[in-house]
């Protein structure tokens, strides 16, 4: 017998389903092509950071300018191996820029979502750095003056652009045309994962002792592989690449959260602080699958995650 409490959810959620037709399932390619394509976009992304032969490391504007670049190209290039190997039903069925997540329809709900949603799970940090009273700083003209520099653009526009164009927008549709969207999910960001382990190079190159470089490397891995899930968990979802892009240029903002400078902090700030990491996450994950719902974006390609 059905109470009213299940007949007035039915009521509410029943409209909300059929406002948004469920998607036919991608026509598929075989995976050794989705995952070979993959593979391939991975080795272009790091090799046009080395392309160029510079005895200058990676911070100076000349290197940065030189992969600026060079990644633009690749970008350029990325798309060939969705048009070229992607399921002809599926070209013939869709518009290829919706494909790789550009289209007009909720892309303010894109930027705007997904961002509040990211600073929910950075509450801790935000806090902290409030009470270090940086945050003013973002309201300061001569701040912004000071810090729009070449590193600058590379950290919060370039590296975020180009890494989820090529890692997101490019494998993304070929690996869903091989596995169920969660697989998906979980496979794309071991690519992305590993293509920043180039970093240990960079690092033995300026003498850092090789233990340190594979510990400081692993690290990277499991953080960049982590964000990989969430970020393409996003793409899936929101069916925009302005979605995950915006998320990690936030995340680069932030940063890793500093521990230290948390219990430098006066105990009744600390306390807090504490409760809010642990809060932001409980919420982030709470409301994680609420505010992706596709019919929020009007995903209809990729939703089904």
């Amino acid at each position: 017998m059905i109470n009213a409490s299940e007949m007035v959810a039915k009521a509410t959620v029943q409209p909300a389903l059929e406002a948004l037709p469920s998607p036919d399932p991608l026509p598929q390619i075989p995976i050794n092509t989705s995952v070979t394509c993959c593979f391939v976009l991975s080795l272009l992304y790091v090799a046009s950071l080395y392309v160029w032969n510079t005895k200058h490391n990676r911070d100076h504007p000349a290197t940065i300018k030189r992969r600026f670049a060079s990644v633009s190209v690749v970008m350029l290039f990325a798309p060939f191996f969705v048009w070229q190997f992607s399921s002809p039903e599926l070209l013939s069925s869709e518009p290829f820029s919706k494909l790789l997540g550009l289209r007009w329809e909720g892309l303010w709900q894109a930027v705007v979502i997904p961002y509040g949603l990211t600073m929910l799970l950075f509450a801790g940090p935000i806090f902290v750095n409030c009470q270090n009273e940086s945050i003013g700083s973002y309201f300061d003209l001569d701040y912004w003056r000071g810090c729009i520099h070449i590193m600058w653009v590379r950290n919060h526009v370039m590296a975020p652009l180009s890494e989820e164009f090529v890692f997101r927008a490019c494998m993304m549709p070929l690996i869903l045309q091989s596995f169920s969207p969660m697989t998906a999910v979980f496979i794309t960001p071991l690519f992305f994962g590993v293509a920043h382990l180039h970093h240990i190079a960079e690092r033995l190159s300026l003498g850092v002792e090789l233990s340190t470089a594979l510990l400081i490397g692993l690290f990277q891995f499991i953080y960049t592989t982590l964000f990989g899930f969430y970020s393409a968990f996003l793409f899936a979802r929101t069916g925009h690449i302005v979605a995950p892009f915006v998320v990690h240029a936030f995340c680069n903002h932030m940063g890793l959260p500093d521990l230290q400078d948390l219990w430098q902090q006066d105990m009744w700030r600390r306390v807090l602080a504490i409760v809010l990491y642990v809060a932001g996450l409980a919420v982030w994950i709470l409301l994680l699958p609420i505010a992706t719902s596709p019919s929020v974006y009007g995903n209809t390609l990729y939703w089904n995650v």
